[in-house]
C-alpha cells in the first residue's frame, strides 16, 4: 500500500541511474543557468560516499583534485539539474567512505582499478528483448545440429 507522499516522491526519482559505489571514478553532467543561458558543467572525479540510500534524498560526495586543490561536490542524485552520471573505472576498495583519501598524499589517492563494462542501454521494449533472446537460442541451437553432424 502506498501513500500519496510515496507516489508523489516515486514521479521524481530518475529511472536511467547507473550502480554508483564508492571508489568509482565518474563524469557528472551539470545543467548551469547563467542569465538566459543555459550549458552542462563536467565535473570529474572519485566517489569517496554515498549517503541516504536510494531514495529521493541519496547523494554522492565526489572529489577531485587539480594541481594541489582539492574540491569535493555533494550532488543529490535525483537531482532535476543533473543530466547524466556516468562511470569511467571502478575502484577496489574495502569501505564504503573513503574520507581517508582527504590526508593522504597524491600518489596514495590511486586506487587499483576493478574490471568494468559498460552496460549497453537499452531502448527496445520487453517484446524486442525477447526476439533478441529467441535469435541467439536459434543460433546456439544451429551451432549444436552443425557440430553433430
Amino acid at each position: 500500500m502506498t501513500t500519496k507522499s510515496q507516489k508523489f516522491i516515486d514521479s521524481y526519482l530518475k529511472k536511467d541511474l547507473p550502480d554508483i559505489k564508492s571508489g568509482d571514478l565518474v563524469k557528472v553532467y551539470q545543467k548551469i543557468k547563467e542569465g538566459d543561458k543555459e550549458r552542462v558543467q563536467v565535473f570529474e572525479g572519485r566517489v569517496i560516499a554515498r549517503k541516504h540510500g536510494k531514495g529521493i534524498s541519496a547523494t554522492i560526495t565526489v572529489r577531485r583534485i587539480s594541481g594541489l586543490i582539492a574540491v569535493e561536490k555533494i550532488f543529490p542524485i535525483h537531482l532535476p539539474s543533473i543530466e547524466k552520471i556516468e562511470i569511467l573505472e571502478r575502484g577496489k576498495v574495502r569501505r564504503s567512505k573513503l574520507y581517508y583519501l582527504r590526508d593522504v598524499e597524491k600518489k596514495k589517492t590511486r586506487l587499483k582499478r576493478k574490471e568494468f563494462v559498460q552496460p549497453e542501454i537499452k531502448e527496445g521494449s520487453k517484446k524486442e528483448e525477447k526476439e533478441i533472446k529467441e535469435e541467439k537460442q536459434v543460433v546456439t541451437e544451429d551451432e549444436k545440429s552443425e557440430k553433430k553432424e
